[in-house]
């Protein structure tokens, strides 16, 4: 028995010790996730009280090869949720996160937020230049509260 296996119960060494190297120089190096027994987070969008999605309307008049990048944004945000990191997802402030997607020099955003440990909540998208715009992150910050105050109300359905 190797002197990690002791340590580390759950690491899969079955790939390493067929590599030819008599002990791991690093534990995480050869760590492998079994990705198809980690949870998929569920993605929502959030919609307005009068029944409207924001992010629906701005993503319907992307062209047809950014609405593929946001959509594969989307999927990875599913397949990862809190894992997902630069340079496709990163933290803003006050609980708001942005995906990233960019495309002929044009950087577009989706702003989503999480609510508990599975959901991820679709605020909104954009285009921007440099930073996202301070109004913007304080849009999303509002969206969230009231979903938080009542999800039910503010999980778009489509018809």
């Amino acid at each position: 028995m190797d002197a990690t296996e002791g340590r580390f119960p759950n690491l899969d060494l079955r790939g390493f010790r067929d590599s030819g190297f008599a002990r791991p120089l690093c534990i995480f190096a050869i760590l492998r996730i079994h990705w198809d027994r980690v949870p998929k987070t569920r993605v929502v969008l959030y919609r307005e009280g009068d029944g409207s999605c924001p992010f629906i309307e701005w993503f319907d008049k992307l062209p047809a090869k950014v609405q593929d990048k946001c959509y594969l944004r989307l999927e990875r945000l599913r397949e990862m949720g809190h894992e997902l990191r630069r340079p496709e997802a990163d933290i803003l402030r006050d609980g708001i996160y942005e995906l990233r997607a960019s495309l002929g020099g044009v950087h577009h955003r989706i702003l989503y937020f999480f609510h508990g440990a599975v959901a991820a909540v679709v605020s909104h998208g954009l285009a921007k230049e440099r930073a996202v715009p301070s109004k913007e992150i304080d849009r999303a910050v509002e969206r969230k509260k009231r979903f938080e105050a009542n999800p039910a109300k503010h999980t778009y359905e489509e018809a």
